[in-house]
């Protein structure tokens, strides 16, 4: 019951489609579609994260392998858990998993996020350091929703900066909500980082942020999260 659909990521400048994140769906029997975030806050109380996290991976780069070819040059972003991070020996479980699937590394973005809390940073930056040498490139996802955002940019080694969907809208707010975003951005581009902002809804919102200096995005104004056929007919139409 639990698949895999994929959100697209848009190059503003180019107004191209470059890439997706993978998120997880279920279809549940009674209650109908369930988002990621409830069906992980399901599957921590049950003991399953891991399980999950692995099926999903599994599930996404399988898809990805076997993209069609309007899709072969798209980044595939894969979200990893505070779990997956802690699990000893996980680079090598993980990068074993993506050469099995067939799907390139180079094309392969893994996505932390700032509300899972990692407990030890050491660990973390050094199993993100792995990924990056191995061919992979890190985001840090959910940007501003908690307390350890410049704890996390000062010691992992990151290549995007995702900003919070709702950090990201308050960009339409008043002046202070403004600078605050307008502070983010300037720091995640002193730092080399590339930004991404989610949950862009209105061209009103785009044209500020890219005024800002963001250079991607994924939310409604493009599409929402879709199947493989649904992203063959974003990319064809």
């Amino acid at each position: 019951e639990i698949d895999v659909l994929f959100q697209p990521q848009v190059a503003i400048a180019q107004e191209a489609i470059v890439g997706v994140e993978a998120l997880a769906r279920w279809e549940h029997p009674v209650f109908g579609a369930i988002g990621a975030e409830m069906l992980f806050a399901a599957a921590e109380r049950a003991g399953l994260t891991i399980a999950l996290s692995d099926h999903i991976q599994r599930r996404a780069l399988a898809l990805a392998a076997a993209w069609p070819g309007v899709m072969a040059r798209l980044r595939l972003a894969i979200n990893l858990t505070a779990a997956d991070i802690a699990r000893p020996g996980f680079a090598d479980i993980f990068l074993d998993r993506v050469d099995a699937s067939g799907f390139p590394r180079a094309r392969l973005t893994v996505e932390i996020t700032e509300t899972g809390l990692i407990e030890d940073l050491g660990v973390a930056a050094t199993l993100l350091a792995d990924l990056r040498s191995a061919g992979c490139r890190v985001a840090i996802d959910d940007f501003g929703t908690g307390y350890s955002s410049l704890a996390y940019l000062k010691a992992l080694p990151l290549d995007y900066l995702k900003i919070d969907k709702k950090l990201a809208q308050d960009i339409t707010g008043s002046t202070r909500d403004r600078i605050v975003v307008r502070g983010v951005i300037d720091m995640a581009r002193s730092l080399g980082l590339a930004v991404i902002a989610e949950g862009v809804e209105t061209r009103e919102h785009l044209d500020l942020l890219a005024k800002e200096g963001c250079q991607y995005y994924q939310g409604f104004l493009c599409a929402a999260a879709v199947d493989v056929a649904g992203m063959v007919a974003l990319l064809t139409a």
